[in-house]
Formats: structure tokens, C-alpha cells, sequence
């Protein structure tokens, strides 16, 4: 149950991300904080059953660390975006950071042993 709620924690806060930034970017400043609050909520969720995972896992590798740093690095840059954006600051190289700590996570996530199915 734990891996369903915690991908499903990571793909929601993925979807309020940019419906945070598409709100902000519309205008509409009070919706954006909103959803904003919300996604940190989700943040903790994810924290929360990510560390589950790690201390149910008998055998933590390199591997099962390294995927938790990365995990870590992606939340760090969706609040970093959402953040220098309400600022009005440049966020390319975030973006850059987003995307590649994305790819990376996903890699790591499914192609370790526990994967989806780990109940």
C-alpha cells in the first residue's frame, strides 16, 4: 500500500507544481499560494513513506541512498522554481537541475528491486 501512496503522493505533487506555477503566472496570486501550501503538504507525504521505505528495506545499498538524495534534490527544485518564480528571478538552471533530478529518480526508482511492487 505504502509504494501506491507514495507514487501517487510524487505524481499529484508533480500535477500542483505546475498548476502553481500556471496559476502565478496567470495572475491570480491567492490560488497560487493555495496550491503551493498544499504541495508542501504533499512534500512531507512523500519524505514521510520514502523513509518508510528506506527503513523497511533490510539491505540499504548505495543505490537505495543515492535514489533518497535524488528524491530529496527534486523536491529542493520544485520549491526552488515555484519560489524564484513568485520573485521574479531567472530559473533556467533549475529547470535544468528539475529535469535531470527527475530522470534520474525515475531511473533509480523502477529499476530497483522493489519497483511497484513492493507492498
Amino acid at each position: 500500500m505504502t509504494t501506491h501512496f507514495h507514487i501517487t503522493a510524487w505524481f499529484l505533487a508533480l500535477v500542483l507544481f505546475f498548476v502553481a506555477l500556471g496559476l502565478h503566472k496567470s495572475g491570480n496570486q491567492k490560488g497560487s499560494k493555495i496550491v503551493h501550501m498544499i504541495l508542501r503538504v504533499l512534500y512531507l507525504l512523500i519524505i514521510a513513506t520514502g523513509a518508510e521505505f528506506l527503513f523497511r528495506i533490510e539491505n540499504v545499498t548505495l543505490a537505495y541512498i543515492l535514489k533518497t538524495a535524488v528524491g530529496l534534490w527534486v523536491i529542493a527544485m520544485l520549491e526552488m522554481i515555484l519560489i524564484r518564480t513568485k520573485n521574479q528571478k531567472k530559473t533556467s538552471i533549475l529547470w535544468g537541475q528539475f529535469i535531470v533530478a527527475l530522470v534520474l529518480v525515475l531511473y533509480l526508482g523502477l529499476s530497483l528491486p522493489i519497483g511497484f511492487d513492493w507492498f
